[in-house]
């Protein structure tokens, strides 16, 4: 019996994660048509949309593990633990792009969302140490410091907007298409507003079934949150990030993963917070999570030094880079650390 009711879980497993990646599909093409229809481009369209709607899952995940089942862990845990998951799907990216180090690919807007991104997780690292030496605040409904991560987040999409702004020569697949070529455009909304609807649906299933996996496998909450879960919710991303790349856009795909970081340090960390019936969400999350923050930090620098480091002919003969490996080996480290610590 046992047996069967896990056989299950695991088929609605890949039914829903199925379903992602069809609708991711749909979701990328949608908002690479936005973004040359409207001239916005294509690494404030993957910062913005795309991230934002392949990073609903982390939300709806995190607010209902504190709301429904009080696991304030598996909420941190889904949060922090997406941030490397997205920066390992770049190392994963890298490797699919045989055009050359995928990084090199990514424009200056991609390493300020990288570097914003990174300032957002080392606010939450701080949350972290700032709570666990004292508890004058325990009892407040909302951590000052998730206060200052929600306008972090507000300020970075500024910053952002602005970079895309003041690019001195936009690429031409950036540029606003002609009046008669953005016809389409209604459409192009309206198709990515079913395929974010249906990313997020399957998405939640997914981390249900996940959640419901790992409960009977007998994990730890905190790695369930930080590598299964936050596996499970980061596939909208993986998917979106892939479709970005066959469409021929590798800027969108690198923005779209490093604007998640940015809205689930920004947005997610502190609805997560406000759901938090017993005080701070700080104080009551293991300090695990911290180890997830560093190297979160440290992963987010190497995509950002990649991404600023000029395109060398060394660098460009090989298909492959060292930042590329250097994300996937952090990964598996870190998720293996998790998992002996938990």
């Amino acid at each position: 019996m046992f047996a069967d009711s896990l056989i299950l879980l695991w088929l609605q497993l890949a039914a829903a994660g199925a379903l992602i990646v069809v609708a991711a599909t749909f979701l990328a093409r949608s908002a690479d048509a936005i973004a040359g229809k409207t001239g916005l481009g294509r690494s404030f369209v993957g910062v913005v949309m795309l991230a934002t709607a392949t990073s609903l899952p982390e939300l709806g995940t995190g607010v209902s593990a504190i709301a429904l089942v009080g696991e304030s862990d598996l909420a941190a845990g889904d949060a922090f633990g997406s941030n490397l998951f997205n920066l390992f799907v770049i190392g994963i990216l890298d490797i699919y792009w045989r055009k050359g180090p995928l990084l090199t690919f990514a424009s200056y807007t991609s390493a300020l969302a990288g570097a914003l991104g990174g300032l957002l997780i080392g606010m939450g690292a701080i949350a972290m140490i700032i709570h666990g030496m004292t508890i004058s605040v325990a009892n407040w409904r909302v951590s000052p410091v998730s206060l200052l991560m929600l306008a972090g987040f507000a300020v970075a999409i500024f910053l952002i907007h602005q970079s895309e702004r003041n690019r001195a020569a936009p690429s031409p697949e950036d540029a606003p298409a002609p009046r008669r070529e953005r016809d389409g455009l209604p459409r192009a909304f309206a198709v990515y507003a079913i395929s974010a609807a249906a990313v997020v649906g399957a998405a939640i299933w997914l981390a249900y079934s996940a959640d419901m996996v790992a409960s009977e496998m007998g994990w730890a909450a905190s790695f369930m949150g930080t590598q299964f879960l936050a596996l499970s919710t980061s596939l909208p991303e993986l998917a979106a990030s892939f479709a970005a790349l066959r469409l021929g856009a590798p800027d969108m795909a690198i923005a779209n993963l490093l604007g998640s970081n940015i809205f689930n340090m920004g947005v997610v960390l502190f609805l997560d917070d406000l759901a938090f019936a017993d005080g701070v969400i700080w104080n009551a999350i293991g300090d695990i999570h911290l180890l997830t923050a560093v190297v979160g930090i440290v992963m987010t620098g190497i995509a950002v030094a990649a991404i600023l480091t000029p395109n060398s002919k060394a660098r460009s003969r090989s298909p492959y880079s060292a930042e590329g490996a250097a994300l996937v080996a952090l990964y598996i480290a870190a998720s293996l650390l998790v998992f002996h610590l938990s």
